[in-house]
């Protein structure tokens, strides 16, 4: 039904990008270049432009997909040039014990929007899940991520 907007959230690989951009409104987990030109390049005219976030590696863990803040300047740099892209903001999953990642992740995002007037649509901080979503909206999350409150633990 056209009133469902969908987001795709998980590691994508390169030979997904054309069902992920044909198919959906929302990436929450882009992380390099090459899929950022993958998914730009395979959205079809007819669509408005796919809505991406940066998927952010805040904690720089091995097992977490995502940028380090190091490399996010140069993929927002990027990113921008992609026309069938819109690049609305920064997702995180942080590490269990990190109590500061989302006032970091915040911080981060703030930065971007001044050194990036231009981004109009910088406007969407995806941080937070079931379990810590009162802190990170707290911190400025405008998007939680709440399926084991909806569906239950995973086993």
């Amino acid at each position: 039904t056209e009133d469902i907007v969908w987001h795709y959230i998980g590691s994508i690989q390169r030979n997904k990008t054309r069902d992920i951009a044909e198919h959906f409104d929302w990436v929450q987990t882009l992380e390099r270049d090459i899929i950022a030109k993958r998914l730009n390049d395979q959205r079809p005219d007819n669509m408005t432009a796919l809505n991406v976030l940066i998927q952010l590696n805040i904690d720089d863990e091995e097992s977490k997909s995502g940028c380090t803040p190091e490399q996010l300047p140069e993929l927002i740099a990027t990113v921008k040039g992609y026309e069938r892209l819109q690049l609305r903001g920064l997702m995180i999953i942080p590490a269990k014990a990190d109590t500061d990642a989302f006032a970091r992740t915040k911080q981060l995002f703030d930065e971007v929007r001044q050194a990036h007037p231009e981004l109009s649509s910088w406007d969407t901080l995806s941080m937070g899940m079931s379990a810590d979503m009162t802190e990170a909206i707290a911190e400025g999350s405008t998007m939680v991520r709440v399926g084991s409150a909806i569906f239950g633990a995973r086993d």
